[in-house]
């Protein structure tokens, strides 16, 4: 059983923890540089309100989230949204009002408690969901490792918008465009991550305090330093081309605060406006419902994040983002499963990674810019390894058919469209399927001789009207047959009008037909009273 989360707020928080929540902060911060970037650009929007978005969601979601892993930030599932709503409104400024308005609702949300919600998708469907990722990473980045930067970082889509291949496709065009230097770094940095990863499980101390990803990113700009010099054909480019990381920088000429856009709030009545924040609200909670129990799952201390908690906390970060210029922010997976492997406690990693990328924007965006992002895609590569690896599927096979079609078809919906839809397709059909499975357990049929009893062993609901009519259709001449329906407090109309029906049929067939204790409400149910919530810290 999960335990609940002790800790809400930091006023209890041990300095022994930073020895975790540093380095793994530091390790989201790498992850997040590019990914809040390359969805800024995807979404039409300004290349800083990715950045912004992402010190919001560390910063200020990290400090009030109900959870201690989970990692806030853009989202590339609201990227098409965003620049649509953007194209339609006919300005950055104007949308930002739609971010300032989805953030209230979300507040609203939280404060009606609308985060229960999340509890009606199975297990299955988001286990699929966590494996799904992993392996969109993997894919995603492989032409990132190979040098190929065609398509923007974050981007989930199978067919991608930016140059009309897809995901598969775009594999096949890096490894037919290769560059060496990308693919040394590459190589170098899987083995190291590999390798230091397998010592840090051993206890050496040195390898278990140091960030792997940190020596990655080292190792990476000083091995691309050194092709410029020794093989200038290996070389990976300067703060100029498209494979470095692309941090922006304030113009020495303009003060700090202008890399920050302010919402035009003469748009606030414009019914469109409030269409925009609408459909972003309910996006991004539905998004930040989900990852909230993705990261329940990958906690291995097993709390529970409190649902109510995270959307009030997504409401103040998104009115905040939208005031000042970014995009609209929600939990994201790929950032907290990069939290989770990174050896994160608290919420102080978020947070670290939060001041990470502030600190990048204001002081560090040149030198940053040296980073190749080969080696920050074979970081993505292990995260996205250690979501999917190969024993997760044969655990879940194992533990039955009516687990691992949901499971199977999550997966396979999220990589073969895009995130949102892939979730949407898996939780439908993975819903109807465990109704369905769990239907086909609803009755027991014992025969022997010509003696046969139809025993209901639960509630009856329409899913079983299939099975029970084909067993009444089997019933021959002569059968003796009684349907007790003693255990079942409940019996869909349908079934109760198809047993009593039957009366005449088995009249007709010389079958002899017996109904006892069937009835459509047998009973009451008790009155269960609320279980008032109690709120930690």
């Amino acid at each position: 059983m999960k335990k609940v989360n002790p800790i809400r707020t930091l006023s209890n928080y041990s300095p022994g923890l930073l020895r975790s929540d540093l380095p793994s902060g530091l390790s989201v911060f790498l992850v997040a540089l590019p990914l809040c970037l390359g969805i800024a650009l995807a979404s039409g929007a300004p290349l800083f309100s990715g950045l912004v978005a992402g010190i919001i969601g560390g910063v200020i979601v990290g400090f009030l989230s109900g959870s201690e892993i989970s990692v806030s930030g853009p989202a590339a599932g609201l990227a098409v949204i965003v620049a649509d709503a953007i194209t339609k409104v006919g300005s950055y400024e104007v949308f930002l009002v739609g971010v300032v308005l989805a953030g209230m609702i979300q507040l609203v949300l939280g404060i009606l408690r609308a985060g229960k919600l999340s509890s009606f998708f199975p297990d299955s469907v988001i286990k699929g969901m966590l494996v799904a990722i992993g392996i969109v990473i993997v894919l995603k980045q492989i032409p990132h490792a190979l040098g190929r930067d065609n398509d923007y970082e974050g981007e989930f889509e199978f067919q991608q918008l930016a140059d009309g291949e897809n995901t598969i496709s775009e594999i096949y065009r890096a490894i037919e465009t290769a560059s060496t230097g990308a693919v040394v770094i590459s190589i170098l940095s899987l083995t190291i991550l590999i390798s230091w990863d397998q010592l840090a499980k051993r206890g050496v101390q040195f390898f278990k305090n140091l960030p792997a990803a940190l020596v990655v990113v080292f190792i990476g700009v000083a091995l691309n330093e050194f092709f410029r010099v020794f093989i200038p054909d290996w070389y990976m480019g300067d703060t100029a081309h498209q494979h470095m990381v692309q941090i922006p920088t304030v113009a020495s000429d303009k003060p700090w605060w202008s890399i920050f856009t302010f919402p035009n709030f003469s748009a606030f009545t414009d019914p469109q406006i409030w269409k925009v924040g609408g459909t972003i609200a309910i996006v991004a909670s539905l998004e930040t419902l989900l990852n909230l129990e993705a990261s329940d799952q990958l906690d291995e201390q097993r709390r529970v994040s409190s649902t109510n908690q995270e959307l009030m906390a997504q409401g103040i970060g998104n009115m905040i983002s939208g005031l000042i210029g970014g995009l609209p922010v929600t939990s994201v997976v790929v950032r907290t499963s990069a939290n989770v492997f990174g050896g994160a406690k608290t919420r102080v990693s978020t947070i670290t990674h939060g001041l990470l990328l502030a600190i990048a924007v204001f002081a560090a965006g040149s030198l940053l810019n040296y980073i190749p992002l080969a080696c920050l895609a074979a970081i993505l590569i292990m995260v996205g390894y250690k979501l999917a690896k190969p024993k997760i599927f044969v655990s879940i096979y194992k533990d039955g058919i009516n687990q691992f079609v949901p499971f199977i078809v999550t997966v396979l919906g999220i990589i073969f469209t895009d995130l949102l839809i892939g979730i949407t397709i898996g939780a439908v059909l993975g819903i109807l399927f465990i109704l369905y499975t769990n239907s086909q357990s609803t009755i027991q049929v014992t025969r022997q001789g010509k003696h046969i009893e139809i025993k209901m062993l639960k509630d009856l609901h329409f899913l079983s009207k299939p099975q029970l009519k084909e067993v009444l259709q089997s019933l021959q001449p002569g059968d003796q047959v009684i349907v007790d329906g003693g255990v079942a407090d409940f019996i869909d109309h349908d079934i109760f009008n198809m047993l009593y029906d039957f009366k005449e049929v088995a009249k007709a067939q010389n079958i002899s037909y017996e109904l006892r204790n069937v009835s459509k409400f047998k009973r009451q149910l008790p009155k269960v009273e609320p279980i008032k919530e109690v709120l930690l810290g």
